[in-house]
């Protein structure tokens, strides 16, 4: 893969895929004349981490520029998004493509902007590459569940917050999807299976879906109003398929690309929706000073707390973290390099990490004056984890 190094490309172009495959960088004119601005406004700023940390700071604090804020960010983590989806797609197999699967990642950009807490990590690359794991990984098991699933097994294996969102995601109105998770409830009470073990169920007989059928038209009334009617065995059978469909479209998305016409539209596409130059307002110098002195005082401090606590460390144990983040190796890779057992290798990183983790913490505490509630911990944890790849990747390279 060609390597972007300047600020403008990094955060205005985007990943061309042919035949699956890297293909080239596609340049998006709207975001390079955006940068460009935005660069001549603050020249002094070349750093690509502080301008990630700008745009996700456009995001928190100007809703009219969320899409534009979260084109930018998502432009800057391509590479990362990339390498995180080929790295769990290589060997798999099925309905969707690596591009696919990357599109599938990409799009959770809301959802890391919206989680991302600079105040515990300052890395946004970082933080966004453990995402992007997590999202494709998360994705592949339950895909795996559902491919060897019946639909009458993936009805019992859905939770009520996915069949929501599955309903939702059909463009169902609110009052039929009401109707099909009564119908979902009334299956899942009265054809109880074990969840776990059961996934080649057939559809339920002839007296097993009257009996669904009759208790949901018990219930129908007290639950969903008088707006609603009785319903058959058949309208039953009809609606838990759909919802069952609903489940797997869920799964496997189809993929649009921004610049396809809107229907209705004429030939207006996505990339068309955002905001133009005269709409792009920066924040303002102020708050800039402010929030970048804050950032680089915090960073600093951070930096230096974990790298007395690295230094402190046993020889063997930074040459274990080194191994392990510096050249991102698996944890059999490192095994073998260092003569080790697999599971001498996951003691000792989880030994080390329990050791910087609780330095971690305590400068927190002192520093940022947290209370350190579990959901904390584990957040700085999280932060941990970014920190020494972050570190360990840029050491290097250079």
């Amino acid at each position: 893969m060609q390597r972007r190094e300047d600020t403008v490309e990094i955060f205005s172009t985007f990943i061309k895929f042919e035949v699956d495959r890297f293909g080239g960088w596609i340049r998006d004119p709207k975001l390079r004349r955006s940068m460009t601005t935005s660069l001549q406004q603050i020249p002094d700023r070349q750093s690509k981490n502080f301008w990630a940390l700008y745009w996700h700071k456009v995001w928190q604090t100007q809703p009219n520029l969320n899409y534009l804020a979260a084109s930018h960010i998502a432009a800057y983590l391509q590479e990362d998004c990339y390498w995180a989806v080929k790295k769990f797609t290589l060997n798999v197999s099925g309905h969707s493509s690596l591009a696919d699967y990357f599109q599938i990642a990409i799009a959770h950009i809301p959802k890391i902007l919206k989680n991302f807490n600079p105040q515990y990590s300052p890395y946004l690359k970082s933080y966004a590459e453990l995402s992007f794991k997590h999202v494709i990984k998360d994705l592949l098991r339950v895909r795996k569940e559902a491919d060897i699933c019946s639909d009458w097994s993936l009805l019992h294996k859905l939770s009520r917050k996915r069949l929501i969102k599955s309903l939702q995601y059909m463009g169902f109105d609110s009052q039929t999807i009401e109707c099909y998770l009564l119908a979902w409830e009334c299956y899942c009470e009265f054809h109880s299976v074990d969840r776990q073990r059961t996934r080649k169920l057939i559809k339920p007989d002839a007296d097993t879906a009257k009996a669904i059928a009759e208790l949901y038209n018990s219930e129908h009334l007290s639950r969903l109003g008088k707006n609603t009617s009785a319903i058959n065995s058949q309208t039953l059978e009809k609606w838990l398929l759909a919802c069952a469909r609903a489940a797997r479209n869920l799964l496997y998305p189809q993929i649009v690309s921004a610049d396809t016409p809107i229907k209705d539209e004429g030939n207006t596409s996505l990339l068309d929706m955002m905001p133009d130059d005269k709409s792009i307002s920066l924040l303002t110098q102020a708050i800039e000073r402010e929030e970048t002195a804050s950032s680089q005082n915090y960073q600093t401090r951070l930096n230096r707390a974990l790298n007395d606590a690295i230094a402190a460390l046993k020889p063997e144990a930074r040459q274990l973290l080194q191994v392990y983040y510096g050249k991102q190796l698996t944890q059999t890779e490192v095994a073998k390099q260092l003569n080790l057992k697999q599971y001498q290798v996951s003691r000792r990183l989880s030994s080390i990490k329990k050791s910087l983790l609780i330095t971690l913490t305590k400068w927190s505490q002192q520093t940022l004056h947290i209370s350190l509630g579990s959901d904390v911990i584990e957040k700085v944890n999280s932060s941990l984890e970014e920190w020494l790849r972050y570190h360990y990747h840029q050491n290097q390279v250079e």
